[in-house]
C-alpha cells in the first residue's frame, strides 16, 4: 500500500510545472549566415570568405524575452535596438562589445540601392575585442 501511495506521490510531482509564473520563453527573432569575416587590429587586416561549414558555427542569433533582446550567440548579451525609421535597425551591445545592423525584410529591395554591399548582404555583426574588430557580412535565414 505504501509503494503505491508512494508512486502515486511521485508521479503526482513530476507531473507539475515548477517553473515561475511570469517565466517567459525566448523568442528567436533573428539568424543570420555570415559569408565574410574581416579582422582588423590596426596594423593588420583580414579578409575571408567563409564556407556553409563555418558558418554554421558562426551564425549571428538575436532572441526576445518579454521586451528584451539577447545576443543569443554572444553569451546571450544584452542588446538595445535602435530604429532610426529607415531601411535599418541596429541591435547595440549594453557592454560595449559590439553591435549587429539588419535591413528591413521588406526595404531590402530599396537598401539594395545603395550599394552592392546592402544588394549583397542582409546583415552586419560587428564585435569588438580589445582594440581590435571581427566584422562578419552574411545572409538572413529565411
Amino acid at each position: 500500500m505504501l509503494n503505491i501511495l508512494s508512486a502515486s506521490v511521485l508521479m503526482l510531482f513530476s507531473s507539475l510545472n515548477f517553473s515561475p509564473f511570469n517565466a517567459q520563453t525566448a523568442e528567436t527573432v533573428f539568424i543570420g549566415f555570415p559569408q565574410v569575416k574581416v579582422s582588423e587590429a590596426g596594423l593588420s587586416r583580414v579578409s575571408k570568405n567563409l564556407v556553409r561549414g563555418d558558418a554554421a558555427n558562426l551564425r549571428c542569433i538575436i532572441s526576445k524575452i518579454g521586451e528584451k533582446y539577447y545576443w543569443a550567440s554572444r553569451e546571450n548579451v544584452q542588446l538595445v535596438p535602435i530604429d532610426g525609421g529607415g531601411a535599418f535597425i541596429t541591435f547595440v551591445a549594453t557592454n560595449g562589445a559590439g553591435y549587429v545592423r539588419i535591413i528591413k525584410s521588406h526595404l531590402k529591395e530599396a537598401a539594395s540601392m545603395m550599394s552592392e554591399t546592402e544588394e549583397r548582404f542582409d546583415y552586419i555583426e560587428h564585435i569588438a575585442v580589445g582594440l581590435s574588430t571581427i566584422s562578419y557580412w552574411g545572409k538572413q535565414e529565411k
